[in-house]
């Protein structure tokens, strides 16, 4: 079940990414997740693990806590 927490946290995901200048592509490669995952992240279809979301985070040099909506 989609929830607004899991469409802001792909929508903030997806803001940083593009912040930075990397595209899906290159997010799943340095990531090590599948495009189609990302994508679903990014539109709130999937909830990423915090195992995942460590390995995001690091990406996009932010803290995981900056990814999560309150």
């Amino acid at each position: 079940m989609v929830t607004k927490k899991d469409i802001k946290l792909g929508k903030n995901i997806a803001l940083l990414r593009r912040k930075i200048g990397l595209t899906q592509e290159q997010l799943a490669d340095k990531t090590g997740l599948s495009l189609t995952f990302v994508g679903y992240i990014e539109i709130g279809q999937k909830r990423p693990t915090l195992k995942t979301l460590n390995k995001i985070a690091s990406v996009l040099k932010v803290k995981v806590k900056d990814l999560i909506p309150y």
